[in-house]
């Protein structure tokens, strides 16, 4: 049997906010496996043991550039180690400019973005002198360029969520898709593992609350078909009229989606925590 450490259990617990000891149970049952752990707590206490997947693990910034016909734009994330400097003037500037530099440029990845002309150096030149003038580091992390068929419209919210949307017709789209955070346009384009966690949690709650083996399969179709209208931007309400879809709404104005990128800066990345305390006495023992 896999060992489960504390440092195991610690992760757990801040994933799925899950009390500590059912944490440790999961991981037991699961056999150490962390995904498998999460839907077992899942099982156990609904949804909210799933909320660490919306977490910001990482500070930093989104930067928006759009030309002037609205038909090629630039969505970049560029992290930086606080707020603080994620706040810094000079830091979204650079942001902003970096977003200009990638859209007129076209570099083939964020690698290339580094010897992409800016200011009359390269941006890898520029970014140095400004991580030696801030003291943190400042790191471009992606970035998605895209060649609208209709129309390019962008959100940026707080500065932490990004939209870029091509939209043939219509508008207010992007502000949606920040606020609702669909995982995709339809149903084909949601990750086949994340359905199927969906039916196994459906099933095994199915099964705890004692409905028959004749019933699971088609309750597991129920909760999947209710997991894709809540996650697929085309079956969502409409944030600003919620007896409306966005598929009616597109219908009503004659528009379509034909794509749309949303970054959250710092998803995905594990951000490192400080014990200031144990800092602290540590230096006292010096």
């Amino acid at each position: 049997m896999a060992e489960i450490t504390a440092s195991m259990v610690k992760d757990l617990r801040e994933r799925t906010d899950a009390p500590m000891m059912d944490c440790k149970k999961a991981l037991t049952e699961a056999e150490g496996d962390m995904t498998r752990a999460e839907e077992i707590l899942r099982v156990r206490f609904g949804n909210k043991a799933s909320k660490a997947a919306g977490r910001v693990a990482a500070e930093g910034t989104v930067g928006i550039s759009i030309a002037a016909d609205g038909k090629l734009g630039t969505l970049i994330e560029v992290n930086s180690e606080t707020d603080f400097c994620a706040k810094n003037e000079e830091f979204l500037k650079f942001v902003g400019e970096l977003a200009q530099v990638v859209n007129e440029n076209n570099p083939a990845d964020i690698e290339a973005v580094a010897n992409a002309p800016m200011r009359g150096e390269t941006a890898e030149a520029v970014r140095a002198q400004l991580v030696g003038k801030i003291g943190e580091n400042i790191t471009p992390r992606r970035f998605v360029r895209t060649e609208a068929q209709g129309k390019l419209y962008s959100y940026v919210h707080g500065s932490k969520i990004g939209v870029l949307v091509d939209l043939v017709g219509g508008k207010d789209i992007a502000m949606h898709i920040a606020a609702a955070k669909p995982k995709s346009l339809d149903a084909s384009g949601v990750d086949a593992a994340l359905i199927e966690a969906e039916r196994r949690v459906a099933i095994e709650k199915a099964k705890e609350a004692g409905k028959p083996d004749a019933m699971l399969e088609k309750i597991a179709d129920g909760t999947v078909q209710k997991f894709l209208k809540e996650v697929t931007l085309l079956s969502q309400a409409f944030v600003k009229d919620d007896k409306m879809t966005i598929e009616q709404l597109l219908k009503s104005k004659g528009a379509s989606v034909a794509s749309f990128t949303m970054y959250t800066v710092g998803e995905g990345i594990e951000k490192a925590v400080v014990d200031y305390a144990a800092e602290v006495a540590a230096a006292a023992k010096v």
